[in-house]
C-alpha cells in the first residue's frame, strides 16, 4: 500500500444553498455479506435466549394475577378483551392500557388458560427484542457489535425476569427496539415510510406502558433530525407526519374510551373520575414524576406534606439510584462500561460529517439510555426496579457498539506501515509522511486498547462489588470475576504497550543508519515475535474479558430463571439482591425496613408499614383504621389501616372486632431470607389461593349471579377469579382507592341480585382517593351474616336480592 493512500483528503464545499451530500459510509458501517460465523453465531444466541427465557416456565403460576386475571377475563369477553378489563363483567379495567393483554388473551383463547399460555408470549418478545436489537446494531456497526448487544441484553437479570413475566414491560422493550431499528432504516436514506413506522411503533408502545414510551420520543427525532441525509425542510415536514403516527397508533383506543358513555364500558382503573386521560396524566403520568398520585399506595412522598424522593415502593431518588441496593443488581452490572464505552465512542467520531452514522448510533442509544435513566433516577412517585429492563437494550447496544470502535481503533493499519521493506541503502529517500501519520495512529490505537482495559477493570470491580450484596450466594463467584477481570485488563494494557515498541521500531526511520544497523535489525527481529505474540495473545484476553464481563449478570439471570416468580413487584436474582419483591411474592427488604417489611413512616415504626397520617403506628399498627365502629375518622377511611391490610384494623366482621384476615393476614409474615409469602399486604400486592372449599362455595349455582363474589382490591379479586373461571367484582380497582362502584351502584347490583358473595379482605387506601371501598366494606358487615370459610370472612348477599 502507497502511503499516501491513507492521508485525510479536504472534502469538496458543495454550492451555496444546496444540501451537502450524505457522508460516505464507513466500510465497518456497510450492510454487505457477513461473514461465515455471524448466522450460526447469532442462531445459537437466539436458541440460548430461548431456553433462558422459556424453560420451566410455567412454575411461576399465574406470576402476577392481577394482569392474569385481565388475560381470563379478555378470553373469555371481547369487550373486556377491548378495554383491558380486571373480570369478564367489565366493572373495571387495569390501570394501564391493554395493548399486552390482547397478545396473552389471544394466546389463551388458543392454547387454552395456564401460567404457560400466558407467559409464553412474554418469552417470545424477549427473544425476538434480541434479534431485534442484533439487526439494528449488525447494520452500522457490523455482526459483532450485533452479536454483543443482543448477548447483553439477553442476559441482563431484569431483562430475564420480566421477559418470564406477565407485565406490560415485555411488550414495551419489544416496541421501542422496533422502534429503534425503523429509525436506523429512516436515517440511512431518509425514508418517510421508516420514520413513519417509528412513531406507529411508539404508539403501539403508549398503548402497552402509556407516557413511558414517550421517553424516547425526543431522542429518536433528535437523532432523524441531526443525521438524514436531506434537506432541513424535508426533515421537519417527515418528523411532523411520524408526530401524526404516533397520535394516530396511540389515540384511536383513547377516542374510543373517551367516546363511548361510561354506562357502556367499564370503569377506568386507577382514575378518580373514569377518564383514561385523568389516568394518562396522573396516576400513570406526571404523577409518577412529581409523586403527586392521587389514590396510589407508597409513592414518593413528592406530592405530599413532609414527603421526601422515594418512598416505601421507590427507593431514593438521585443519580446513583441506577446503582442502589433496590435497583443495581437489576441493571447496573454494565451500566459503567456501557457510559464509559458512549464517552469513548463520542471521542473516536471526532468531528464527522452531519449524517455520519458511527455518532448517529451513539446518540441515539446513549441518548436513550440517559434520558429514560435520569428520569427514573428523579422520578418521585411510586418507581420498581423491574422498570429498569427499558435501559437493558441501550446498555447492550452501547457495549455492542463500544468495544467494537474501540477493537477497530487499536486494530488500525499502522501495522502495515511498521511492516514495510527498510530501504537497504543508506542514501534512500525516507516518507516523511510515514511518520506524521503512523504517529497519531499509535496514539489513538494505544488509548483505544488503555480504555478497553480500563473498561473491562471497572466491570470486574463492579460485579464484585454487586456480588458483595449476596455474599453468601456462591461466594466463590465474586473472588474469581474480580481476579480473572483485573489479570484481562492488565494484560490488555500490557499489550498496547508491546504494540507501541513494535510500531516504534518498524516506523521510525530517523536514524537510517542505526535502522540498517546489526543493532536495528536485531530490533525490528524481536519486536516481530513480539508483535506476533500481541496478535495471538490478544483476542484470547479480550474473548476471555467479554465472558467474565458477562459472568455476573449471566449468574443472576440463570437464578432468576430457575426462580418461580410472582406478586405485583417482582425482582431479579438471588434474595438480598435488591428490588421489592422476589421469589414467592412481594416482600423483598425495602429501605429502612427488615426483611420483608416496609419502612417507618410518618406514624409508623420499627420498619412496618406506617400507620398514616397523624396514626399512632407502633410497628406498623394504624391508627384511624378500624371499620366498621371503630376509633378511626370515617369508620375506616383514613390512611392507617384496611380490612385485612397487615397491621391495619379490622376485617368487617363485627364492628370493632379483628375478623378473620385481619392484622398480618394469614400467609402475610415475613418469608425466608426476607422475602414475603403469597398473600402479604393482605392482598394488595398478590392473590390469595383460595382452597378447594372456597372455590366450590363460589361456584355453586354461579350462573345466577353476574358476578360470583365482589372483594376489595384486584390483587385479592384475582385469585378468586382464577380458581373459579368467573368475574369477581374488584372493589376499588387495584389500590381500593378508586370509586368502582360506588355504595349506592354496590346496593343496587345486590338488590338486583347480580352479587353472591362479599369475601373479606385485601385493599388499602392511601393518598387521597375515594373512600367508596370502605363504605360499601362498612355496609356489607352492618347488613348481612358473616360467616367463615378457609379464614376468610364471607357475607352472602342473596339475601339482600329485592323483587
Amino acid at each position: 500500500m502507497n502511503r499516501t493512500d491513507s492521508l485525510p483528503t479536504v472534502p469538496t464545499a458543495a454550492p451555496p444553498g444546496t444540501e451537502p451530500a450524505p457522508a460516505p459510509v464507513p466500510p465497518q458501517t456497510r450492510t454487505g455479506r457477513d461473514p461465515r460465523w455471524a448466522r450460526p453465531a447469532l442462531l445459537g444466541l437466539l436458541v440460548v435466549t430461548a431456553l433462558l427465557y422459556l424453560w420451566g416456565l410455567g412454575a411461576s403460576g399465574w406470576a402476577n394475577a392481577f394482569y392474569s386475571a385481565a388475560v381470563q377475563a379478555g378470553s373469555q369477553n371481547w369487550t373486556a378483551f377491548l378495554y383491558g378489563s380486571s373480570d369478564a363483567a367489565n366493572s373495571i379495567t387495569v390501570d394501564k392500557t391493554p395493548a399486552s393483554l390482547w397478545l396473552m388473551a389471544l394466546s389463551v383463547r388458543i392454547f387454552g388458560l395456564s401460567g404457560w399460555s400466558i407467559l409464553v408470549p412474554q418469552a417470545l418478545l424477549g427473544v425476538a427484542s434480541v434479534g431485534v436489537l442484533y439487526a439494528t446494531v449488525r447494520r452500522w456497526y457490523g455482526p459483532a457489535a450485533g452479536l454483543l448487544a443482543g448477548a447483553v441484553l439477553a442476559l441482563t437479570p431484569v431483562a430475564t425476569l420480566m421477559f418470564r413475566f406477565n407485565n406490560p414491560d415485555a411488550l414495551l422493550v419489544f416496541l421501542l427496539v422496533a422502534a429503534a431499528y425503523a429509525t436506523v432504516r429512516a436515517v440511512e436514506t431518509a425514508s418517510t415510510r421508516w420514520i413513519a413506522l417509528t412513531g406507529v411503533l411508539v404508539g403501539f408502545g403508549f398503548l402497552t406502558k402509556m407516557l413511558q414510551a414517550f421517553l424516547v420520543i425526543p431522542v429518536f427525532a433528535g437523532v432523524y433530525l441531526l443525521a438524514a441525509p436531506t434537506g432541513p425542510g424535508r426533515r421537519i415536514r417527515q418528523l411532523l407526519l411520524a408526530g401524526l403516527a404516533v397520535v394516530v397508533s396511540a389515540g384511536w383506543w383513547v377516542a374510543i374510551v373517551e367516546l363511548v358513555p361510561a354506562s357502556a364500558r367499564p370503569y377506568i382503573g386507577g382514575s378518580q373520575n373514569n377518564s383514561i386521560l385523568e389516568l394518562t396524566l396522573g396516576y400513570n403520568g406526571l404523577g409518577r414524576i412529581t409523586g403527586d398520585e392521587v389514590g396510589s399506595v407508597g409513592g414518593g412522598g413528592g406530592g405530599r406534606p413532609g414527603g421526601g424522593g422515594g418512598g416505601p415502593f421507590s427507593g431514593q431518588t438521585g443519580l446513583l439510584r441506577m446503582f442502589d441496593t433496590e435497583v443495581g443488581g437489576q441493571i447496573s452490572w454494565l451500566l459503567p462500561a456501557a457510559l464509559i464505552l458512549l464517552v469513548a465512542g463520542l471521542w473516536l467520531a471526532g468531528r464527522a460529517p452531519r449524517t455520519d452514522r458511527t455518532r448517529a448510533g451513539l446518540l441515539l442509544w446513549g441518548g436513550w439510555l440517559l434520558v429514560t435513566g435520569l428520569i427514573f433516577s428523579f422520578m418521585s412517585g411510586i418507581f420498581h426496579a423491574y422498570y429498569t429492563v427499558a435501559l437493558a437494550p441501550a446498555v447492550g447496544a452501547l457495549a455492542g457498539i463500544g468495544v467494537t470502535l474501540l477493537w477497530r481503533a487499536r486494530s488500525a493499519p499502522v501495522a502495515a506501515d511498521a511492516a514495510a521493506p527498510v530501504p537497504a541503502a543508506a542514501d534512500a529517500p525516507v516518507v516523511a509522511g510515514a511518520s506524521v501519520v503512523a504517529a497519531p495512529r499509535r496514539r489513538r490505537a494505544l488509548v483505544a486498547t488503555l480504555v478497553l482495559a480500563g473498561t473491562l477493570a471497572v466491570t470486574a470491580w463492579w460485579s464484585w462489588h454487586l456480588l458483595g450484596r449476596t455474599p453468601d450466594w456462591h461466594p466463590w463467584l465474586r473472588p474469581t470475576i474480580l481476579a480473572l477481570g483485573l489479570t484481562a485488563a492488565a494484560l490488555l494494557a500490557t499489550s498496547a504497550v508491546i504494540k507501541e515498541f513494535v510500531s516504534g521500531n518498524g516506523v521510525r526511520r530517523d536514524a537510517n543508519s542505526l535502522v540498517n544497523s546489526e543493532t536495528g535489525v536485531k530490533a525490528r527481529s524481536g519486536a516481530g515475535v513480539a508483535g506476533r505474540v500481541v496478535r495471538w495473545v490478544v483476542p484470547v484476553v479480550s474473548v476471555a474479558g467479554i465472558a467474565v464481563a458477562l459472568a455476573g449478570p449471566a449468574a443472576y439471570a440463570m437464578q432468576t430463571a430457575a426462580t418461580p416468580h410472582s406478586g405485583s413487584i417482582p425482582s431479579a436474582g438471588p434474595a438480598g439482591a435488591g428490588g421489592f419483591g422476589g421469589p414467592g411474592g412481594p416482600g423483598g427488604r425495602m429501605p429502612g425496613g427488615g426483611n420483608g417489611q416496609f419502612p417507618g413512616g410518618p406514624g409508623g415504626g420499627n420498619g412496618q408499614f406506617p400507620g398514616g397520617p397523624n396514626g399512632t403506628g407502633s410497628n406498623g399498627t394504624g391508627s384511624n383504621g378500624t371499620v366498621p365502629g371503630g376509633t378511626g375518622q370515617d369508620g375506616g377511611a383514613n390512611a392507617g389501616g384496611f380490612p385485612g391490610f397487615p397491621g391495619g384494623g379490622s376485617a368487617p366482621g363485627a364492628p370493632g372486632g379483628t375478623g378473620q384476615d385481619g392484622g398480618t393476614g394469614q400467609d402475610g409474615g415475613t418469608g425466608q431470607d426476607g422475602r414475603g409469602q403469597r398473600g402479604g399486604m393482605g392482598g394488595l400486592l398478590d392473590a390469595r389461593e383460595p382452597s378447594a372449599e372456597m372455590t366450590a362455595l363460589l361456584t355453586a349455582d354461579a350462573d345466577d349471579y353476574t358476578w360470583v363474589a365482589a372483594t376489595v382490591g384486584s390483587n385479592n379479586a384475582s385469585g378468586y377469579q382464577l380458581a373459579t373461571g368467573r368475574p369477581v367484582m374488584p372493589i376499588g380497582g387495584f389500590n381500593g382507592s378508586d370509586p368502582s362502584p360506588t355504595l349506592a351502584q354496590f346496593q343496587r347490583y345486590v338488590a338486583d341480585g347480580r352479587i353472591h358473595y362479599f369475601l373479606g379482605g385485601g385493599g388499602f387506601r392511601a393518598d387521597g382517593g375515594s373512600k367508596a371501598s370502605a363504605e360499601i366494606a362498612a355496609w356489607v358487615a352492618e347488613t348481612f351474616t358473616a360467616t367463615t370459610v378457609d379464614g376468610v370472612t364471607v357475607y352472602d348477599l342473596s339475601s339482600g336480592k329485592q323483587g
